[in-house]
């Protein structure tokens, strides 16, 4: 049975979401406020979180940022705040979806469950990356240099560069990248380039000529290196 923390201080939505969770066989924990979310986020480790953002104590991107700073645990958003801006501050935090309010339960049951399996089954890339002279530990996302210098990369670069992962040696579209790291309903391609540049500038050695994260003019991306990709070693 998997755990599911629920941050919600609306009443009648917590009862809607410990229905729907509960009968399709989800152990739920609630939270009404970020501060009781974060305790209940350590106490019982959950395999997926449920954030509101208007909570009462503090905003849910705060909530987020403190357990992704600790956890790799898949976090959805579940928000009426619609705006693109919100909702890229909400991924760049952390989220790993975002669901607007009034939401499909149906919806947002199998959205959960994708998470749940892509998360449970190890789709996301784990042990060591090496990118030139970057390490990058992609279960702890810490990247050092070869100096043993942090590389500070944003959760966003994180998600990109765990796609690209996935479809290593392969080309990865626009489209399946802006929907893996953004969710369904964006589709922003500019934002994809401005990330995919700061990538560039942080592991290669000249991002004018980028020898690993390289362009499929007007396709997409692919992720080349020059070593076998370790998934088991971590950085220590």
């Amino acid at each position: 049975m998997h755990v599911i923390l629920i941050v919600e201080d609306d009443d009648a939505i917590q009862s809607v979401l410990r229905m729907l969770f509960e009968t399709n066989g989800f152990r739920v924990v609630l939270a009404g406020t970020a501060a009781r979310g974060e305790i209940n986020a350590k106490l019982h480790k959950p395999d997926i979180v449920v954030v509101d953002l208007g909570l009462p104590d503090d905003d849910g991107v705060n909530l987020i940022g403190q357990i992704r700073s600790w956890s790799p645990v898949p976090i959805i958003v579940l928000s009426a705040r619609t705006a693109e801006r919100q909702r890229l501050t909400a991924f760049e935090t952390g989220a790993d979806d975002y669901v607007l309010k009034p939401f499909s339960s149906p919806e947002l049951l199998a959205r959960t469950r994708a998470m749940v399996r892509r998360h449970v089954r190890g789709i996301l890339p784990m042990g060591v990356l090496k990118i030139g002279a970057v390490s990058i530990d992609m279960s702890r996302r810490v990247a050092l240099d070869e100096r043993g210098q942090e590389v500070r990369m944003t959760p966003l670069e994180h998600r990109i560069l765990e796609s690209l992962v996935r479809h290593l040696g392969r080309i990865v579209t626009h489209a399946a990248l802006i929907r893996e790291v953004w969710g369904p309903n964006c589709n922003d391609a500019r934002a994809l380039r401005v990330y995919i540049g700061s990538l560039r500038r942080k592991l290669e050695a000249d991002p004018s000529r980028p020898k690993h994260i390289l362009t499929e003019l007007g396709i997409g991306y692919r992720l080349v290196l020059d070593a076998a990709y370790e998934p088991v070693r971590a950085l220590h």
